[in-house]
């Protein structure tokens, strides 16, 4: 955090605080200017200073918080703007009997003459230039201040309003996939279960593996590739004790680290060739083909699945790619590269990914 996250977190914890401080630093920034040894003359100054800071927080506070507002965001201004000129009007005229009145009996010699009231309160040119603006400048400079610090707050509100945003949007998206890829694997089980295959016991397993996964170590926004490449050999495996030897799967990977990579990206991938390959070509002898490289920070996964009938994308299959190509935007944006190829024979999905921000060691 640094020094100025770290004062605007105090002036907001703080408030009281922070502003105490704020005018007793204007108080001696203002003082300090006086260099005279001569206690009547420092009694003076520090009575005038008092002064005008007492008059400058009456304007600071009128204007940034009764006035400024509602000129932000009211439409109508007439009245705000008839309020400040009356408001600024009868500060200036209280700023000068003061001053008259009160102040001046202390500082000056005996035997001076004094305005009368009506004389104050039709001294327009007195009141505009010696009050109203003297005081204007130093609310001018706390008003700054504080518009600085809003837009500050404003600014980080938003972003972390953004970002929650998009973290709601990641999970509702994972949300789509992971009973997809639920519902189909339990019907894999519920098919072995049907003729008491010797391998469901086994199917369950790896299934609790994958589950462990999907549901406990998949939760972050990033996770090991490591642990992806996991994910698939098992999630391979259950399909294989489906499919037995009708089904050709080969996985190469290969990794010189262990980069970041958002979790269930590619087990979708996997679960849609599954799907749409080895599912539709029931009878046949399905291929399917993965590749995954890690190489100088460089992510790479492209997965082939053979089809026999050509034919319109289902719908299924299209939310599917959508989900993947939002949650892509939304992590990656501007750091990867995702093409589909569909041919009479196969469907090819290719990815790539800049991992230089996600790596670990």
């Amino acid at each position: 955090m640094t020094p100025f996250e770290k004062l605007i977190k105090f002036s907001t914890s703080h408030r009281l605080s922070a502003h105490i401080i704020f005018w007793i630093f204007i108080f001696i920034m203002f003082f300090s200017k006086n260099t005279s040894s001569d206690p009547q003359t420092l009694r003076v100054d520090l009575l005038y200073t008092v002064y005008y800071e007492v008059f400058s927080i009456i304007g600071a506070y009128f204007l940034s918080y009764r006035i400024f507002p509602r000129l932000i965001s009211s439409k109508e201004n007439n009245w705000v703007w008839a309020e400040l000129i009356a408001a600024s009007y009868v500060i200036s005229v209280i700023a000068r009997i003061t001053m008259v009145y009160g102040l001046e009996p202390f500082v000056r010699k005996e035997n001076f003459e004094q305005e009368s009231i009506i004389e104050i309160l039709t001294d327009l040119p007195t009141l505009l230039g010696a009050y109203f603006l003297h005081i204007l400048s130093l609310s001018i400079f706390f008003i700054f201040i504080k518009l600085i610090k809003d837009q500050y707050v404003i600014q980080k509100k938003s972003l972390l309003l953004e970002k929650q945003k998009a973290e709601t949007e990641l999970k509702m998206l994972k949300s789509q996939l992971n009973p997809h890829f639920l519902f189909n694997t339990l019907n894999n089980i519920y098919s072995l279960s049907i003729i008491n295959s010797p391998i469901t016991s086994k199917s369950i397993a790896v299934l609790s593996e994958i589950l462990d996964c999907v549901l406990y170590r998949c939760s972050s926004t990033y996770v090991p590739v490591l642990q992806e490449i996991t994910l698939i050999n098992n999630y391979i495996s259950l399909e294989k004790l489906r499919y037995d030897d009708r089904l050709s799967v080969t996985f190469n990977h290969q990794t010189d680290q262990n980069g970041l990579i958002a979790p269930l990206i590619l087990l979708s991938l996997v679960e849609n060739a599954f799907k749409h390959g080895a599912g539709e070509d029931v009878g046949s002898s399905p291929i399917i083909e993965i590749d995954l490289k890690l190489l100088n920070n460089k992510f790479e996964f492209i997965i082939r699945n053979s089809i026999n009938n050509f034919g319109p994308e289902s719908e299924s299959g299209k939310i599917g790619l959508n989900n993947i190509t939002q949650q892509l935007d939304k992590i990656y944006p501007e750091n990867y590269t995702f093409d589909v190829t569909k041919t009479n024979t196969d469907f090819t999905a290719h990815l790539k990914i800049n991992l230089t921000a996600y790596t670990v060691s």
